[in-house]
């Protein structure tokens, strides 16, 4: 029988600790930053002779070794890439740079009295691969301003090339319009990003994949849910008594590949009517949830309106256990008291946002995706395939 490994249910928060490190808040809480199967290695520093760097001599015996160089090595040496953090998420991009063997790129942002957002690089990005790391998470309209003059500032210093790096894109759900006099906000927001002279954005679990077509500029999609199911295999469960259920009908395609990587384990859809914005109401449930261990997959949580009725359903119809798996945890009020109540034997969630310590509850659990957002950043700084199988590609089509 195909089993999965499953462990003890423990809160885990990002924060700015080196790779792999464990810290403790209080007696109730821990929080640790969890890696992926690629390691951080740190390599000795360059030797300089006189404080001018030593250029060796190549000959026929020194070049087999000289091209023998670790890729490591090269990497860290790189001076062409430089990596900048805004206010949104500092602790994500820290833990980026630690495992890329990078320090953060100095930079000064600030607050005017009257609200206005001043930036200034502190080192020179001329010629350099830049990349920006801001998520657009509440509040949406000061990160993401936060963002667009980080962006100027670079194109104006000089920079060869600028990637927005957007673990979490504000305004991914007004992608269409539903009824009439409706905006587009994320074709706006994605027109802005573009004008103030990015070449290019890495974001992380878009609410939907046509959000990409709103660029004018490569966009380089990467999942997050790879990080939930390496963690989800350090559990222990029958496949047998596992079912992957989507909160809607609009993540099916999600859950099914989510399901495809848990032992291809069963599907079922959680029938939803909207009356209104954050406003759900559960009507029925498709399939078989009755005795067993259902895993419910969404790309982020906001109220948790609609994956707390889906929840309730799904202990009436029968569920012995329900665990929630989402990348951004937005949790706007009253989200931390809907996920705490007692429907959920487990919360997972990732750190594209912050959580703040005050919203942290005995069952929630925080995944760091440092790892597999720095492994794909080094990808497109090396001009090598984004489409690595083990960390940004679930079969979404």
């Amino acid at each position: 029988m195909a089993s999965m490994i499953f462990s003890t249910s423990s809160v885990i928060s990002p924060s700015s600790q080196p790779c792999g490190s464990f810290v403790s808040i209080d007696s109730r809480y821990k929080i640790s930053v969890r890696n992926n199967t690629v390691k951080c290695k740190l390599v000795e520093p360059l030797k300089y002779d006189n404080g001018k760097p030593c250029i060796p001599v190549l000959n026929d015996q020194m070049l087999p070794n000289f091209f023998s160089l670790k890729q490591d090595t090269v990497r860290q040496n790189d001076t062409r890439l430089r990596i900048f953090s805004g206010t949104a998420n500092p602790a994500l991009s820290q833990e980026i740079a630690c495992y890329m063997g990078l320090d953060l790129g100095k930079i000064k942002i600030k607050r005017f009295a009257d609200g206005e957002i001043y930036v200034q690089l502190q080192e020179s990005v001329r010629g350099c691969d830049v990349y920006l790391v801001q998520p657009t998470c509440p509040p949406a309209n000061e990160n993401l301003m936060e963002l667009l003059i980080m962006i100027d500032a670079c194109r104006r210093a000089s920079a060869k090339n600028i990637t927005a790096v957007i673990p979490y894109f504000g305004y991914a759900r007004a992608d269409r319009k539903t009824q009439g006099r409706e905006s587009i906000a994320a074709k706006l927001v994605a027109n802005l990003i573009t004008e103030a002279g990015a070449n290019r954005v890495l974001a992380c679990d878009l609410h939907s994949g046509q959000s990409m077509g709103y660029f004018d500029i490569p966009v380089d999609h990467v999942y997050g849910q790879p990080v939930i199911l390496d963690y989800l295999a350090s559990k222990i469960i029958s496949s047998n008594d596992l079912v992957v259920v989507s909160p809607d009908v609009g993540g099916v395609a999600r859950a099914r590949a989510f399901a495809k990587k848990l032992s291809d384990a069963p599907l079922a859809i959680v029938d939803k009517r909207r009356h209104g914005h954050n406003v759900a109401e559960v009507m029925n449930l498709i399939g078989d949830v009755r005795g067993k261990v259902a895993v419910m997959v969404d790309d982020m949580i906001d109220t948790a309106g609609t994956i707390a009725k889906g929840a309730a359903l799904l202990h009436q119809e029968g569920a012995r256990e329900v665990y929630a798996c989402s990348t951004h945890a937005v949790f706007s009020p009253p989200a931390i008291e809907r996920l705490s109540s007692g429907l959920f034997q487990e919360v997972i969630i990732t750190n594209t946002i912050p959580v703040m310590e005050q919203n942290y509850f005995p069952q929630l659990t925080v995944l760091s995706v440092a790892n597999l957002l720095g492994e794909t950043i080094w990808r497109v700084h090396d001009d090598c395939s984004g489409t690595f199988e083990s960390y940004s590609s679930l079969g979404i089509d």
